[in-house]
This record gives C-alpha cells, structure tokens and sequence, in this order.
C-alpha cells in the first residue's frame, strides 16, 4: 500500500492522541461529572490507592488466584532493601516506590492488635531512597539517593522512614518524605526541585514520648501538587507549581497530628481540596485556598483519606469516643456541626454514623457500595447514597491497616499476617479465595491492567497470568 503524505501524519495524529490521552486526563476533568467518569475509565494508578485514591481499576484481568511459594502466577518477586511503607504507584508498567535504609534498624514492623506507643529507638543514618521499576520484567529502571542523614522523627513500630506513597502525572515522579524533604523528578530520575519544609513532628500530641513519622502523601491535579502536614509544631494544607515546587498558597490549620493524604473533589465546576482531619476537616478551593467549609469533632487521631464518589465526599477516623463514617455534599459551605444524632445530620452532611469509622484504612466505594473495613478485620457493606447498613462480617480476627481496593467485582484485603482476602463484591458477602504472601504486610495493594502488585516487609512482587 502507497502511503501518501496524509495518511501518514493522520496515523501519527492517531497514535500522538493514544499516547497523551492518559497524560492529559486531568487537565480534562472539570466537573464532578468528569471527574466520575475519569474515575470509572482511568487504566493509571498514579499516587495513594490509585486514581484520586479511589481504589478501584475495572477490566484488569488480575488472575484468580497465585501462589508465592511455587511461583504461579507471579510475573516476578524482588527484594526491596530498608523498610518502607509507600503504596507502588504505576504509570505504563512503570512502578515508583521509595524506601528509607538504615544503618542498625533491623527491627522491622511488630503486626497485630496492641496499643504500645513507644517508637523505635534508632539514630543511625538512614539513607532515603525512590525506585523505578519496570512492571513487565521487576528490573530496578532508575534508583536515587533522595537525602542521607539521621531521621529528625522516629518512626512507631508499625511505621517506617518512608511512609508516603510517590505521586506521578506519567511525566513527574514526586516523593514526600516528611522532615527529609519533598523532591521532584522527572520520569526518567532526574531531580527537577526540592523542597525543605523542616521539622514536622508527626507524634501523639498526649504522650510525650510518643514519635510516629509522618504519612501524608503528595497529590498531583493538573500542574499543581497538594501536601498536607498536621503535625505537633506546624499543620498546613499548600498547593505548589509542580513544576518548580513554588508555593502557590498556604493555610495553616489549628489541627493536631495526622496522617491523612488529601484529595480533589468538584462542586459543580470549581475544582476543591478535601482534607481529613480532627479539629478540622473540610474543603478550600484549588485556585484560591479559600476555605469553602469546616467541621471539627470524631476519631482524635484521624489516619484516613477523603473519598469521593459523585457528589459526596466520604469521612472516616476512629479513636476516643468517636468513629464517625460520613458523607457529606460537594455543596457544603460554613461551619458544619458534629451532628448528635445519626439519623438527623443536618446541613451539608448526606448521612452520618458516630460509631462506624475505622482507625487506619480508607473507605472503598465500588459499585455504588461503600467498604469499610476495620483493624480488627470487620468489614461493613453500606449502600453509598443512602447510608443503608447492608452487612457486617469478620473477614478473620487478624490486624488490618492496608486498604481495600477492587477490580472486576472482586475486593482485595491484605491483613498485616500477609494473608490476602478476595471477596465477591455486592450486597452479600462471599469469600472467594484467601492466599500467603509469606511476609508481613502493611500496604494497601496497587493494581494495573493484568497486574497485582503486592509489597510486603521486604519483597515487591507482580501477580499475573500473563
């Protein structure tokens, strides 16, 4: 066939439109509309708990099930060096992690139910680190020394010095490391900018002794990049030019310390930053940093995400006297009250409970059901707009701190004993399949088209059946 002059810069047009679709997906999204249906298209999963944290990637064609020991249906399994907490975040089989080495802390993470709040004592240099990985073969593409020294922060036993998941647009890689910095990288691990925010004590604000590391990670929406820090000596929510780590604006927050990742959410076409939190979570717009709205009361030692589906964004802590789980409108404005009663929340709030949140993990909306799972492994099913209980089931009185995530109407739940639980999603519960990963574990999983990808203490590994 004669390719004429045409023909060739359409097929060039075709495959330059193929190729940006993904990278320009957010400068598209300006509606809560758009935002849902960018949600139920995105084949990406590019910062915590995938595309604006939503958990969930459909047509993924994860195998059904695999065995670590024998190798079947586990595409590679590599050992990551330090301990590290951060989510994979994928981009085009490209996977960034990051770790934090040290020089005498073999201690490793102490799973189960307790509530020992003394850190690990260690002040040894820690070397902090961010990975590229290539998702087809697990060969390490890029690996970079992001700070050296002695950690301004120590870490709780179930923590790590690298605690944040990277957040990446396809183009910028972003790692957050708390004390140690923020730095951006271009996809191919040259570093573009860094940033030094100094000491953020992220620590009980009850017990002296109490060190914790910070977990906050960094969202990426158009050319801006979202942080949050709640901590004992400062608590700020900023907006930075991501491509030269510029403060666009700041607002500080009267707040204690917390571990929550923020997220965007729309009211109509106005794009909003929603954050978790105890004395204040709420939403400022992006643009401005204008507050929009505030409520304060729940969980005293808030650890979740705001989750957004349609026109609700989601709320979930727990500890002390509250465990509130709650939706509340993307027209909410003012000071919105901690309602009294659950079946009266009054304005701004969709439904409401003050005793159902969980204490570690993000709430999973899937389907148009909510997931909630608690440490303590009970799972609880809710119709998401209505707030109608459906279920309640133990899943195993285990220990729990990775999220749920979902793909082709199945959920997966890792608990801390490396046990992954696959449960048929839908109004009734069914167990489909529980397998060992063989280490302890305490990330949520990432998931890829024809990809799992598991971390457990000391290994990274892709389950496939391609």
């Amino acid at each position: 066939m004669k390719l004429t002059a045409t023909t060739i810069l359409i097929f060039l047009l075709a495959i330059s439109s193929c190729s940006n679709k993904q990278d320009a997906g957010n400068q598209l999204i300006s509606s809560e509309e758009a935002l849902f249906r960018a949600m139920e298209t995105n084949r990406q999963w590019p910062s915590y708990r995938g595309f604006f944290a939503s958990g969930y990637l459909d047509d993924a064609a994860l195998p059904d099930s695999f065995n670590i020991e024998t190798g079947f249906n586990v595409k590679w399994n590599i050992e990551i060096p330090g301990l590290g907490l951060s989510c994979p975040a994928i981009w085009n089989k490209r996977i960034y992690l990051t770790t934090a080495i040290s020089e005498a802390d073999n201690s490793g993470y102490q799973a189960g139910l307790f509530g020992d709040i003394e850190p690990v004592s260690d002040s040894s240099e820690h070397k902090w680190m961010v990975y590229c990985i290539d998702g087809n073969s697990g060969k390490i593409l890029w690996e970079k020394e992001a700070h050296r020294g002695i950690p301004m922060v120590k870490r709780h036993p179930k923590s790590s010095h690298a605690n944040t998941t990277i957040a990446t647009d396809g183009k910028l890689v972003v790692a957050f490391f708390g004390s140690e910095g923020l730095y951006c990288y271009d996809k191919d691990g040259e570093l573009l900018w860094k940033r030094d925010f100094g000491l953020i004590n992220s620590a009980w604000n009850v017990v002296e002794s109490a060190e914790w590391e910070f977990c906050s990670s960094p969202v990426i929406f158009r050319d801006r990049l979202i942080i949050q820090a709640d901590a004992l000596n400062t608590a700020f929510v900023a907006v930075l030019d991501i491509s030269t780590g510029e403060t666009i604006w700041r607002r500080e927050r009267d707040e204690i310390p917390g571990w929550c990742t923020p997220n965007i959410y729309f009211h109509g076409t106005k794009a909003c930053v929603a954050v978790n939190g105890y004395k204040h979570r709420g939403g400022y717009e992006l643009e401005t940093g204008e507050e929009i709205w505030r409520m304060s009361g729940g969980g005293d030692i808030p650890v979740p995400a705001p989750i957004v589906w349609k026109d609700l964004i989601y709320f979930n802590s727990a500890h002390g006297r509250h465990a509130p789980l709650m939706a509340v409108k993307n027209s909410a404005e003012g000071v919105i009250s901690y309602p009294e009663n659950d079946s009266l929340p009054g304005a701004g709030l969709e439904w409401f409970y003050d005793r159902a949140g969980a204490y570690m993990s993000s709430v999973l909306v899937y389907d148009s059901l909510l997931y909630r799972l608690r440490w303590n492994g009970n799972l609880a099913c809710y119709n998401a707009r209505s707030g109608e209980e459906i279920y309640q089931q133990t899943v195993n009185p285990s220990s729990f701190i990775a999220s749920p995530v979902a793909a082709d109407g199945k959920i997966y739940m890792l608990s801390e004993y490396g046990e992954l639980y696959i449960v048929q999603s839908g109004p009734e519960y069914k167990l489909l399949k529980k397998i060992p990963l063989g280490e302890l574990s305490l990330v949520t999983p990432a998931i890829a088209p024809g990809m799992l990808v598991l971390r457990t203490t000391n290994r990274l590994m892709a389950v496939s059946d391609s």
